[in-house]
């Protein structure tokens, strides 16, 4: 007899990622699951974006990692409601651990809560968590060719984000050849590109997420 473990749990965190969704959207909660390699600047992305969105929405924010709480720490000082999820081995976070850090959050004082996935370019991407979008960020010293080696992580997504364009001209990477792969891998992929140091494309990021809210919700909020 052939069993399908991996399907048994995936069909097992789906159940628990609509159970998720129904929290979220009874709170009108826009949730972003953000993904990436470890290192490509996630967690810079949201210090820039809690600065970037003060006064539009409420942002709210989960961070996962394997180990540490150095990212929670980093985004305290913007006085954001923040869970850390340390997952000890996980390389990703599923729908349980997010419906775990539910209690700590007053979602009906978050608009927009980005859940900061573990850094890995495989697994996120197979766990739904609840979130409206997944967001992929690329950066440009790994490599315009990683849509073509991890197609899954770009084809969940709705939004990618080129980061780290400041550093273009010390790379071999192409804008032009990431575009193209990422767009063979998913056709209607929206693409930013951004520099979480200068803050170029910055205010194109928070104008996406200012749209899918207003899109999913008919307004926005004021903070």
């Amino acid at each position: 007899m052939k069993i399908n473990v991996m399907t048994d749990v995936l069909e097992a965190n789906d159940r628990i990622a609509a159970a998720n969704r129904q929290v979220f959207d009874r709170y009108r909660n826009l949730v972003i699951n953000l993904m990436s390699s470890p290192g490509a600047g996630k967690t810079t992305l949201l210090e820039k974006t809690a600065e970037a969105l003060k006064g539009k929405l409420r942002l709210g924010v989960i961070t996962g990692d394997i180990e540490t709480t150095r990212d929670s720490e980093r985004l305290q000082k913007y006085q954001l409601p923040v869970v850390q999820l340390t997952t000890g081995s996980a390389c990703h976070l599923d729908a349980n651990m997010i419906a775990s850090a539910l209690p700590h959050l007053d979602l009906s004082q978050v608009d927009t809560l980005i859940v900061e996935n573990v850094g890995n370019l495989v697994c996120p991407a197979e766990f739904k968590i609840g979130e409206d979008f997944k967001v992929m960020m690329l950066s440009v010293t790994e490599g315009d060719e990683k849509p073509l080696k991890y197609p899954l992580m770009f084809r969940e997504s709705a939004l990618l984000l080129i980061n780290k364009i400041d550093l273009l001209q010390y790379t071999n990477f192409s804008m032009e050849v990431a575009k193209a792969n990422a767009k063979k891998v998913s056709p209607d992929l929206e693409i930013i590109d951004i520099s979480c140091v200068t803050g170029e494309g910055i205010p194109s990021w928070v104008e996406w997420l200012s749209r899918c809210y207003r899109e999913k919700f008919g307004t926005v909020r004021r903070a």
